[in-house]
């Protein structure tokens, strides 16, 4: 059994999102909780609420034990791209993309 808990259209780009995803791949929860409340890293807030959110979904929504709980799958892809201009000299312009993020948080249990 397994509980999914999704995040759509974060506005940190999904390489930033990657770097904190990592460390918390295939750890229980607890240990998940305990890393995302404890790295610096601007992606660790959305994440940390979207770990406790699965939890709640795997609890109550599929009666699964919480003390048995795992990051099973998580990963992050593009969301849309804002597009923006910059002026640049001679009357010329730089694109800017303003990147965003979808993530996706799967947890199952351990047996």
């Amino acid at each position: 059994m397994e509980a999914r808990a999704y995040l759509r259209g974060l506005r940190i780009t999904p390489r930033k999102v990657k770097i904190v995803l990592d460390l918390i791949r295939n750890k229980p929860v607890g240990t998940a909780v305990g890393i995302l409340q404890n790295t610096p890293k601007a992606a660790s807030e959305p994440l940390l609420k979207l770990v406790k959110s699965a939890a709640a979904n795997a609890e109550n929504n599929h009666g699964m034990d919480p003390s048995k709980l795992y990051v099973k799958e998580c990963f992050v892809g593009p969301a849309r791209v804002m597009k923006r201009m910059m002026p640049r000299a001679r009357g010329s312009a730089d694109i800017i993309l303003k990147r965003s993020s979808n993530i996706t948080m799967v947890l199952a249990e351990k047996e």
